[in-house]
């Protein structure tokens, strides 16, 4: 089948060229117009989409192919895409940048998958003429993508925007001054996520004022008819039948890949928000714990009841999955800058460290142990961290890996009971979901009898 959808990429020549903060301003630009904007981001990234989302109202979808395959890129696009008016697709690193050095997974690669154009972002500072010589290459490197389009970031001044424009070849799309009270600020996994900063929201007036709009859409309702595959069955689950999984959302866990939580509800689950640094204890059939921030909100976790809560809720079997911070938390302990108790499923200590620990894509699969509820699923991920975990002799391993780091000595998804940590960022798979859900129903079924 064919999609007519409008789409553009907004890509960088290099990481840190302005390209998130460009992209997600016109994103709030073309919202401020009563423009609907789905938004996207390329790569296994967390932040830049939540930023995305926060501005669009909608929910912003990673775009990977080493995760998702090309058929995936496809059909998540798609899907997504239904009722937009035009897709903004935000690249990661520099535009032909992909996985160990090749054109795989790269901005380029998924622009060719889409057959969406490409604008470039270029970064003016300190440079005038030259900059030319940047726009050449990067238009010729690779015929197959079209950059449609420059924005020129970092202007300094009318003089330095007309010393460009004298021998422009490429059309420029915008001029952006500089603006360094509006830069969102970082920390070691990136930059601050959508909730702590307002900055990329009020990016767009400045877009507005500095970028032709009407010519941007004009490449993004350019773009060729697209073939893609069918959707994928919805089933229909009767809401008393459906197992309540719990997804800790809050400022300590706020990673999570919105493709993964739409095929646990399509695998017939109902997801239901809580946050393990209150005292509450949800009512849930299972626990998923993402990634996050555990570290920076250690004392109030340490303080929670949910720490009780779900040691108990392990102890009666209850399946509980947890990746990189939620690994974290379900350990005994997390030593940041000083020691905090945590909920102590997992035969376990975190240990925050100053330098890089993993980062990269993971292959591997679970293995069939007894009591492990996923069965021999294939997995794929990314790991990012800088944290280790030591663990107790004679621990249990859920997964296997063929490629990346996880916990150690290829071995990731440390396993108590029905609890499974990794510091796998996993793509799941719908094999992977049907276990978890029917994991959930089986132990409500269980609890229900008692």
């Amino acid at each position: 089948m064919q999609a007519d959808i409008p789409r553009v990429v907004i890509a960088g020549t290099h990481s840190g060229c302005g390209k998130t903060t460009i992209a997600s301003g016109l994103m709030a630009a073309l919202v401020a117009r009563g423009i609907t904007v789905q938004p996207f981001k390329t790569g296994p990234d967390f932040i830049d989409p939540s930023h995305h989302t926060l501005i669009c109202g909608r929910p912003s979808r990673n775009l990977d192919v080493c995760m998702m395959g090309e058929t995936g890129i496809r059909r998540t696009f798609a899907a997504a895409s239904t009722g937009a008016d035009i897709a903004v697709i935000e690249g990661a690193m520099g535009l032909f940048d992909g996985m160990k050095g090749s054109d795989t997974a790269s901005a380029a690669h998924v622009a060719r998958i889409l057959k969406a154009p490409v604008i470039l972002v270029v970064d003016a500072h300190a440079v005038s003429r030259s900059i030319h010589a940047v726009v050449r290459g990067f238009r010729d490197f690779d015929p197959r993508v079209k950059i449609a389009g420059i924005i020129y970031n970092r202007i300094g001044s009318d003089r330095h925007r007309q010393m460009i424009a004298e021998e422009e070849f490429v059309p420029a799309l915008g001029w952006v001054p500089r603006q360094p009270e509006s830069e969102v600020k970082s920390r070691h996994l990136g930059l601050l996520m959508a909730s702590e900063s307002p900055a990329m929201q009020t990016y767009g007036r400045v877009i507005s004022e500095t970028c032709d709009l009407d010519r941007i859409l004009g490449v993004a309702r350019a773009a060729p008819p697209l073939n893609v595959p069918a959707p994928v069955a919805q089933k229909t689950h009767a809401a008393r039948h459906r197992p309540v999984i719990g997804v800790a959302r809050d400022a300590a866990f706020c990673f999570y890949y919105q493709d993964n939580l739409d095929r646990l509800a399509r695998a017939g689950a109902e997801l239901r928000p809580f946050s393990p640094m209150a005292d509450t204890e949800p009512e849930v059939d299972a626990l998923y714990i993402g990634g996050g921030y555990p570290e920076l909100h250690a004392e109030p976790l340490e303080r929670s009841r949910c720490r009780q809560f779900i040691r108990e809720r392990e102890e009666a079997g209850m399946p509980i999955y947890g990746e990189c911070g939620g690994l974290m938390y379900l350990s005994g302990s997390l030593e940041a800058d000083r020691t905090y108790e945590m909920a102590g499923v997992l035969p376990a200590r975190a240990v925050m460290t100053k330098k890089l620990q993993a980062l990269g894509y993971v292959k591997g699969a679970f293995g069939n142990r007894p009591g492990l509820w996923t069965g021999t699923v294939a997995i794929r991920g990314h790991e990012f961290h800088y944290s280790r975990i030591e663990c107790d002799p004679e621990v249990r391993f859920a997964i296997r890996l063929g490629q990346g780091a996880g916990i150690g000595n290829g071995n990731d998804g440390l396993m108590e009971y029905s609890t499974i940590g990794a510091y796998t960022h996993a793509y799941f798979t719908d094999a992977f979901c049907r276990r978890f859900v029917a994991a959930a129903a089986a132990f409500k079924k269980t609890a229900g009898k008692h």
